[in-house]
């Protein structure tokens, strides 16, 4: 099979092996697949991954050992956990020590002709929902994590900070709760996306000193994001992050005791109510789509997502 690897260098491996699926894992076709900025991050050094990468997709079932499964049309979770420690005991499995990540950690990703994922990860996608809406599913359950980790009061104010492809799907989420919502971004184009859905957006350099939020989320991906997301926090507000990428931050931690903020970060999202808002249409996603590049074309489709102010690009096998 055709699969975009990653060690040291990014390359299109056009003979690599397909997947060899452990005992009772099922192979799926990819028919789509989104590049996530945590894609470009690998590049950059996080998470020390080489192999295939991409972790965002949409296929269809090859093989299964439920024969039910075969022909299903399914996106699939990306943390396999080993389901025997205390941590996947407590129902915590996505943050098991032993787990692979698909395309981050241990286990090879969707840049590919096929992949392979335990039947448990996978979910059915509704036939009224097209290619290019369902491979944002696993973004949109990443979204959807804020409102399991803290409950967003419909009297708060919430300031989303980054107009890139998270913060767009955070905000269209968090606009559901009814709460104040603000997005604060550095490109017209993209917070012209929110404008059309009625969401209020700020440039970042039209940012008042007095303004202040209940709940601060970073989505920047960036050190200074993380800079002004404390800043903007009221005392005893919450600050979510939501960014993972390479580097470090300095921020005073000092001021989080004395200020008492309270600090969360959140990560992978549960699927099934992502699937369900894109159902009943209560995202819209279709905008933040930037291009399609065919597999064959990969090492371009990375470059473009790579470039800045890109929104999502997608790759299709």
């Amino acid at each position: 099979m055709r699969a975009l690897t990653y060690n040291r260098k990014l390359e299109l491996d056009a003979v690599h092996p397909d997947p060899q699926p452990a005992s009772g894992e099922a192979v799926i076709r990819v028919l789509l697949a989104g590049i996530c900025n945590t894609d470009l991050e690998i590049m950059r050094g996080y998470a020390s991954f080489t192999g295939v990468l991409g972790h965002e997709f949409v296929g269809l079932v090859q093989d299964a050992p439920d024969p039910t499964w075969i022909g299903q049309r399914v996106v699939g979770e990306i943390n396999c956990p080993c389901g025997q420690c205390p941590t996947c005991r407590r129902g915590d499995g996505i943050h098991c020590p032993t787990r692979t990540t698909l395309g981050i950690h241990g286990r090879d990703g969707v840049f590919a002709d096929l992949c392979s994922l335990p039947p448990e990860n996978l979910h059915r996608v509704p036939t009224e929902l097209s290619d290019e809406q369902a491979v944002f599913v696993e973004p949109l359950a990443a979204a959807l994590e804020i409102t399991e980790r803290i409950h967003i009061r419909p009297t708060e104010r919430v300031i989303v900070i980054g107009d890139g492809k998270l913060g767009l799907l955070v905000a269209q989420v968090l606009r559901l709760s009814g709460c104040e919502l603000v997005v604060i971004g550095r490109h017209d184009e993209k917070l012209a996306i929110l404008r059309k859905l009625e969401i209020q957006t700020l440039s970042e350099t039209d940012v008042r000193a007095d303004l202040v939020a209940d709940v601060v989320v970073d989505c920047t991906g960036h050190p200074d994001g993380l800079t002004l997301a404390r800043r903007l926090v009221r005392p005893r507000g919450r600050l979510v992050l939501k960014s993972t990428f390479y580097g470090d931050n300095r921020v005073n931690l000092s001021s989080l005791v004395v200020d008492e903020v309270s600090l969360l970060g959140s990560r992978c999202g549960p699927f099934a109510p992502a699937l369900r808002l894109l159902a009943q249409k209560l995202i819209d996603v279709e905008p933040l789509i930037d291009s399609i590049y065919s597999l064959d074309d990969g090492l371009a489709a990375m470059a473009r997502a790579a470039t800045k102010g890109a929104l999502k690009v997608l790759i299709r096998p």
